[in-house]
């Protein structure tokens, strides 16, 4: 299943009231690192299904959602449970680092 398309009209109810931890991938198409990373969310997206909730979020649509969680670099890869942030990296460069993030949930 690929990642889930976040955007200011979904953000809340797809974040804020899952029952899953959900994991966000905060990116922009013109953004390199951004295109490394994307393949790996849309892989766990996959493996993960029905234990954690991946979405990606453009920040060129969605700009005061990206202000609001301080992603000044992009890409930004969040995780949040019970609708707080509970873990967040800059510019993972592995699937073990992003998993990581995702420990003990």
């Amino acid at each position: 299943m690929p990642a889930f398309e976040l955007n200011r009209d979904n953000f809340e109810t797809e974040v804020y009231e899952s029952d899953l931890p959900v994991l966000v991938d905060f990116w922009a198409p013109w953004c390199g690192p951004c295109q490394e990373v994307l393949p790996i969310v849309e892989e766990l997206s996959a493996e993960l299904e029905g234990r954690v909730k991946v979405c990606k979020l453009n920040v060129d649509g969605s700009k005061e959602i990206a202000r609001k969680f301080r992603v000044m670099t992009i890409p930004t890869v969040i995780v949040f449970k019970n609708g707080e942030k509970v873990a967040e990296k800059i510019y993972p460069k592995s699937r073990e680092e992003i998993l990581s993030m995702l420990e003990g949930l």
